[in-house]
């Protein structure tokens, strides 16, 4: 304890008292005492220094190894729901805000219209196709039919030729005949004078001037007979002529048949083409019927505006789905951001209204600025122009099952973080 007491460490006065080492004393070695605080406020300071550089690099490099950005919103793709027909609403099957499968009827429509429809325009198809059928039947008929005709016609101008030849040669005897007759009857017709002058002469007897006035009105009816037969001769030549110049225009009308055959095939391919429009008819019609069902597109939300009882108009909209399972991020990133961000990226989205953290990743990048998009895009080409960081919209898909509650809504407000590592 004496040792620990400064006053009665120092020596009287007038005399020096010796130092005596003491084993105390030599183990403690108290002179540098005094510079020991200094030398732990330095290396504290140092470490503080060294701690603060480390900490400042961590910082650095978190705070650079992601972007954020509060100008951000959630969207989706709207489906508008419309009427592909015009009828009279009959059911609407879903509420406000309901939730829907794809495929779900929304909206029935009056179908009895077009049911009616469906039977005309059945039975339209089945009286075109009963009528190219029978056309379709008609075209070899009238090919065999053209052809035997040609035959036929054929065979009726040789005929009617050999009917002219023979004609010809009747007319010719008739001629020979006639001139015959004539010559008898002029030889007969002057023996009948010679007996008369004979007979008033009393140089023959009467019976053989009766004999030659039998002879000459024998010989006078020969002549007409003969006259006759050439008449019908001629008649007959005529006949023969007109049955060559109607056996002639009989072939010339067989010849064409082809273009008969063509015409009839014409028709029928007329008639396959009907049934064709009248089977794209029913088609049309079924598929009117099928549209007085309204389906769900995709699934989603429902907000519709159609009511029971309403005249609808074809491509008049009933109804919005909101597919909340594809709701996506569009963040609007300074063009500055973008510089180590890259497709595929990781992504943290955190929800304003929940305050939920979801995952995602950066899906794409818009090809040009927000602004350039809208109605009146800015033009910087003035001359009081201002240079101002441009954003751009960055789609930020989120993982799977991320959204699977549907709180996330569209055009909620996120904070996005993309971190760029």
């Amino acid at each position: 304890m004496a040792d620990e007491n400064p006053a009665r460490s120092v020596p009287p006065a007038g005399k020096e008292s010796p130092i005596e080492p003491s084993p105390v004393t030599d183990t403690v070695y108290t002179a540098p005492s005094y510079r020991s605080p200094k030398r732990r406020r330095t290396l504290v300071i140092l470490i503080g220094v060294v701690v603060l550089l480390v900490g400042g690099v961590f910082l650095w490099r978190y705070f650079n190894s992601y972007e954020s950005t509060d100008d951000a919103q959630a969207d989706v793709h709207l489906y508008p729901v419309s009427a592909r027909i015009s009828g009279y609403v009959v059911r609407v099957n879903v509420e406000d805000n309901q939730w829907v499968q794809k495929g779900t009827v929304l909206v029935e429509i009056d179908a009895k219209d077009y049911e009616v429809a469906v039977a005309q325009a059945q039975a339209n198809l089945s009286n075109a196709e009963a009528t190219a059928q029978s056309l379709n039947v008609t075209v070899p008929i009238t090919t065999i039919n053209t052809t035997s005709q040609l035959k036929f016609t054929a065979s009726d101008i040789e005929n009617a030729q050999a009917g002219i030849i023979a004609a010809q040669r009747q007319l010719t005897a008739s001629h020979a005949q006639l001139d015959e007759a004539e010559a008898n009857n002029v030889r007969a017709q002057d023996d009948l004078r010679r007996y008369k002058l004979l007979v008033d002469k009393r140089e023959v007897a009467e019976q053989i001037y009766d004999q030659a006035l039998a002879s000459a009105k024998s010989s006078t009816a020969s002549v007409a007979a003969a006259r006759a037969n050439e008449s019908a001769a001629e008649q007959f030549v005529q006949q023969a002529q007109s049955r060559l110049a109607q056996a002639q225009a009989n072939h010339q009308s067989a010849e064409t048949g082809p273009q008969q055959v063509s015409s009839t095939r014409s028709r029928v391919r007329a008639a396959i083409a009907d049934v064709e429009q009248k089977r794209a008819l029913l088609e049309q019609a079924q598929l009117n019927l099928q549209y007085t069902k309204i389906v769900a597109p995709v699934s989603g939300a429902v907000n519709k505006t159609v009511v029971v009882g309403l005249n609808i108009q074809p491509g008049q909209q009933l109804l919005t789905v909101v597919p909340l399972d594809e709701v996506w991020v569009t963040a609007n990133f300074k063009e500055t951001q973008l510089r180590r961000m890259r497709v595929g990226q990781r992504a943290e989205i955190h929800v304003d209204s929940s305050g939920k953290t979801l995952k995602g990743h950066v899906d794409s990048i818009a090809g040009a600025t927000g602004p350039l998009f809208s109605l009146l895009p800015p033009e910087n080409a003035t001359g009081n122009y201002v240079k101002i960081v441009q954003r751009i919209p960055v789609k930020i898909v989120l993982d799977q099952g991320e959204n699977r509650d549907h709180q996330l809504r569209p055009g909620m407000n996120v904070v996005p973080d993309v971190y760029l590592q």
